[in-house]
């Protein structure tokens, strides 16, 4: 055995459990324990494990740690129900990748539950307990919520929540884009396609008590008090990301304001808002912004009805969750840059 101020020769290839177990004088099961930060094990032991690691520059294994699973590992998304055609592009993306979770042995299931329904979310989220390893969750930022994340993760699940962050919880992960920032960029689209216009701003969110509608709420309402004083954004009214209800919302302010100049849509629901602007003969003399490059939003573009969408990528969300699910697992470091889910600005002249 090595002693503290001997030490074995730096490994030239990859280095093993095997060897970080003879470099810090320990057992295997030892190392194992520590790599999985269990309990029952000595400080000075823990201290030598780290030291050797870092000595042997020793990486895990995904692949070995794939095989020594015995059972797929399994991640649950619960998603909002719906006629939500981003959450659609979600699911689509989960089935889509479906060749990547059998090489990497994960199996997912997909639930959907009223996330604007603090009460029902919750009980949704706790019955995840027993079906699953990871619950990939775009939840309600709520104390009940919160509280039913905090208690599946107690039972050792983890809890990745996705597009909307409950950050007061123990989740693990948050994928998603920096709502604030994104709420700051239709702010300057609105003003800037605005031009020189006075008048009044309608804003249509889906929940204020989503976090990431809160955000970008804030962040556009920042923008346009400090940089474009000549527009009065109006209390935002909620639309529950229906179509159908945004469609009456929006009529409403159309009715209500006849000094509006532009619309900015927080969630889903624009081909309601879309809907309103053409029946009304303003479409395309209304700046209309929103978020998500769906289909629908895609005409929109192209025939001057909507004069931007912001984006987020659904299938980097997606693919970035199920890694985020297996790293701890397989000890992989998560790299945040790769993590990171950029904002994309679409006008109509670069549609992808």
């Amino acid at each position: 055995m090595p002693s503290s101020t001997q030490r074995l020769p730096l490994q030239t290839g990859r280095a093993t459990l095997s060897d970080v177990a003879r470099e810090a004088d320990v057992s295997l099961a030892t190392v194992d324990r520590v790599l999985n930060k269990r309990t029952g094990v000595h400080a000075r032991s823990i201290a030598q494990v780290h030291q050797a690691v870092e000595r042997l520059n020793y990486r895990p294994d995904p692949a070995a740690a794939r095989l020594a699973r015995p059972h797929p590992h399994r991640v649950s998304f619960l998603l909002p129900s719906g006629n939500n055609t981003f959450i659609e592009m979600l699911r689509e993306q989960i089935t889509g990748s479906s060749g990547w979770m059998e090489d990497h042995r994960v199996s997912a299931q997909t639930h959907q539950v009223d996330v604007f329904e603090p009460q029902r979310l919750a009980r949704r989220i706790l019955a995840l307990r027993g079906q699953c390893d990871t619950a990939v969750v775009m939840a309600l930022d709520h104390p009940l919520v919160q509280a039913a994340i905090d208690k599946l993760v107690a039972q050792g699940i983890a809890v990745i929540t996705l597009v909307s962050d409950v950050p007061k919880s123990q989740r693990r992960h948050f994928v998603g884009i920096d709502n604030v920032a994104a709420g700051r960029t239709a702010g300057t689209l609105v003003g800037r396609f605005s031009g020189r216009a006075k008048g009044e701003v309608g804003v249509i969110v889906g929940s204020l008590s989503l976090r990431d509608h809160a955000e970008r709420s804030l962040g556009f309402s920042q923008v346009m008090a400090a940089e474009y004083p000549g527009l009065r954004v109006l209390p935002p009214v909620e639309g529950k990301d229906d179509p159908k209800l945004a469609r009456q919302l929006s009529a409403r302010l159309l009715a209500a304001h006849p000094k509006l100049v532009a619309l900015y849509s927080v969630g889903a629901g624009n081909p309601g808002i879309s809907a309103t602007l053409k029946a009304s003969g303003r479409a395309g003399k209304i700046v209309f912004v929103g978020h998500e490059l769906t289909p629908a939003a895609r005409a929109d573009l192209l025939d001057g009805t909507m004069a931007a969408v912001i984006n987020q990528d659904a299938g980097h969300e997606i693919r970035s969750a199920l890694r985020l699910a297996i790293s701890r697992l397989t000890r992989e470091p998560v790299h945040a840059d790769q993590e990171r889910i950029r904002i994309d600005i679409y006008l109509k002249d670069n549609l992808p």
